[in-house]
């Protein structure tokens, strides 16, 4: 069984503090929810860095997921800044060959 906490763009991350020690995994949505094809919040960086110090400091194993506005263009950025796992609806899913942009995404996280 496991057990994760999503933080919407507006919500501090120091309100989920007190539950990261009890977490397998922390969803940072770099976009407001409600639809698809949105663009990443250029703040969810800071966002997914700021997390993973927490992380760091804190000793915790969770892992860090980011939803929202996912592409070619930031992917490895997001990785860098912190994300272990990468939510890439649109920019998969509109593409004329999924397969190929699906292999073309992981191609940019090495």
């Amino acid at each position: 069984l496991m057990a994760g906490v999503v933080v919407n763009p507006a919500t501090s991350l120091h309100n989920i503090e007190p539950v990261l020690g009890d977490v397998d995994l922390v969803l940072i949505m770099s976009v407001n929810p409600g639809f698809g094809g949105q663009s990443f919040i250029q703040k969810s960086y800071d966002r997914l860095s700021e997390l993973s110090q927490m992380r760091d400091e804190g000793n915790h194993g969770f892992l860090i997921q980011v939803d929202g506005g996912v592409n070619l263009k930031n992917a490895q950025k997001v990785a860098e800044a912190g994300a272990d796992i990468l939510v890439a609806g649109s920019s998969v899913f509109s593409a004329q060959d999924i397969t190929a942009r699906f292999k073309e995404l992981q191609g940019k996280l090495g």
